[in-house]
């Protein structure tokens, strides 16, 4: 049978103060004196007392959930963003919402359902839903865009990478070794970061007069860089294979092995997101990526902003992390 909750009316006689004074002991951000506030969470605890955060709804329309719309948690890539975006949320004392779309029936739906809990915030991962869709069902959210997706005026805040810098000098140190022969395998083909990548690396290429041979798709798991890989180079031999993400690189490097090319010296290997398998010694791949933390200090400062603020946004320059895939390192 469950126990009959205190109420703050309750804690607040038994604490001295008054109920705004407890009101505010649970809220954050609030100021008062840290011996009252421990004061009162100590006498909190001790009686199983817990705000009603529903209520504080009511109170002052504001809930601190923020909702994550992401593909899949699957993916190293988005999986460590999201923890460092969860970190400083609940830094922030906000709650994070997760919302896993890849591969959902009604994402719509799945948002809907999402949006009844009155969300203050919503960040949109997944390239795989509408920015407007998002927009029209989290209508009272303040949106913030992490796809890469075209605004098209659309005025919302913003986080977006950018790799061209990196991307030339990965290019220029591969071409330096004598390599001319470049394939790209891409990832899911409506995914609008992957159509930036292979944009900046093909602008790169075409300023050493060159361009990609062949262009392969894969779905960003290991499993299809390494099939793709196979069948690519049974019939073919390229001396660098450009990855849309760093599991498929893994993959490709493996299926390389397992058919007799040497790494780097027969095939140059490089991928993207930067996730921490990609560096562990048995891959040590060369990636792009941003700086591990920056874009999810960028989120998390948006999010902190007032509601009423105006849209921010954000262009984070990526850098080259270099693994043995790709040979020596280039000389500063």
């Amino acid at each position: 049978m469950r126990r009959k909750s205190m109420t703050s009316v309750e804690l607040a006689r038994l604490a001295g103060v008054s109920s705004a004074t407890v009101s505010r002991a649970f809220a954050a951000g609030s100021s008062m004196k840290p011996a009252t506030r421990a004061r009162i969470l100590a006498l909190a605890d001790e009686h199983g007392f817990r705000p009603n955060a529903m209520a504080r709804v009511l109170n002052n329309s504001q809930s601190r959930l923020v909702a994550l719309v992401v593909n899949t948690v699957a993916n190293p890539a988005e999986a460590e963003g999201l923890d460092q975006l969860i970190m400083r949320l609940q830094e922030q004392e906000r709650l994070p919402l997760v919302l896993r779309c890849a591969d959902h029936e009604d994402r719509n739906r799945l948002m809907r359902i999402a949006s009844t809990y009155q969300v203050d915030h919503v960040v949109l991962y997944s390239d795989a839903v509408s920015i407007d869709d998002a927009i029209a069902i989290f209508h009272s959210a303040v949106p913030i865009i992490a796809s890469s997706e075209p605004l098209a005026g659309r005025d919302v805040s913003d986080v977006r990478l950018d790799a061209r810098a990196a991307t030339v000098e990965v290019v220029s140190h591969l071409v330096a070794q004598g390599r001319r022969r470049f394939v790209y395998l891409c990832g899911r083909a409506s995914s609008h970061v992957d159509k930036q990548r292979r944009g900046w690396f093909s602008a790169a290429l075409e300023a050493h007069g060159l361009a990609f041979d062949i262009v392969e798709h894969g779905d960003y798991s290991y499993d299809s860089g390494y099939k793709e890989a196979a069948l690519l180079l049974r019939r073919t031999r390229p001396d660098a294979v450009i990855c849309a993400n760093d599991l498929m690189a893994i993959g490709v490097k493996d299926a390389a092995a397992a058919l007799g090319f040497a790494v780097p010296t027969d095939l140059a290997i490089v991928g993207h997101d930067g996730v921490a398998l990609a560096s562990w010694d048995s891959h040590a791949i060369t990636t792009i990526a941003p700086r591990p933390g920056v874009v999810s200090a960028a989120l998390a400062d948006i999010i902190d902003e007032p509601n009423d603020a105006p849209p921010v946004r954000r262009v984070i320059e990526c850098m080259v992390r270099w693994g043995r895939s790709t040979g020596d390192l280039p000389r500063s």
